[in-house]
């Protein structure tokens, strides 16, 4: 079998006397889809931001495309390869347009090539005609596709949702199901932490989602 693209080994995660995660482990290959199951407040979200780099782990082994860093945390160079996607994405004040080209221009990405992008990223997300409007204005449902968009630009090696559609009406959960499953025909790892039924099905319907990665914290 292949090295892993990410691999954690000897988990352990506490919140105080609270155990979260003591002793967990997984695996993720290059370019597979993956459901994260699981019940509310059985951590989930928690072992993204790890996975992520946001939220420290009390001890683990940790590699990255067979790598393992020097120190506990993960390296700038493995993050900028690993974007994780909040419930609730935070939006930077400005135009939708410019909240898809600051991190090409964190990365140095040139300006015609910038543009380009982002137009490219507008069309995607079916954002085109709203490129001017204050990204704080979005219904929940726009400021998920935008979040996507924003996500997609990076061209992540690993991508992490956590519940792209909850709490949204039905128009905007099955826009924003169309762009889920776009980003699971493209070349990244993809880690999606949901209830949603309709991704569950697709996991089994279509296999573009592989249900296959279930933690369960001990404390569940």
């Amino acid at each position: 079998m292949s090295v892993p693209l990410l691999q954690v080994s000897s988990l352990r995660k506490s919140f105080g006397d609270r155990v979260l995660f003591a002793g967990a482990a997984l695996a993720l290959q290059a370019g597979r889809r993956y459901v994260l199951s699981g019940p509310n407040g059985s951590c989930k979200t928690t072992l993204l931001r790890m996975l992520a780099g946001l939220e420290p782990m009390d001890s683990g082994i940790v590699s990255f495309r067979g790598q393992n860093p020097r120190s506990g945390s993960l390296p700038m160079t493995w993050r900028r390869e690993i974007v994780y996607v909040h419930q609730q994405p935070y939006l930077f004040h400005g135009s939708i347009a410019s909240n898809l080209e600051y991190g090409l221009r964190l990365r140095g990405i040139a300006g015609a090539q910038r543009r380009w992008c982002v137009q490219d990223a507008l069309q995607w997300a079916g954002l085109i005609e709203h490129a001017a409007v204050p990204a704080q204005k979005l219904s929940g449902g726009e400021a998920q596709r935008l979040a996507l968009a924003r996500a997609k630009l990076l061209s992540p090696a690993l991508l992490l949702l956590d519940e792209p559609t909850a709490n949204l009406d039905g128009a905007s959960r099955a826009q924003v199901l169309e762009l889920l499953t776009a980003l699971c025909l493209d070349d990244h790892t993809v880690v999606i932490a949901t209830h949603d039924p309709e991704i569950l099905r697709l996991a089994t319907r279509d296999r573009l989602l592989v249900a296959d990665l279930r933690v369960t914290p001990d404390d569940s």
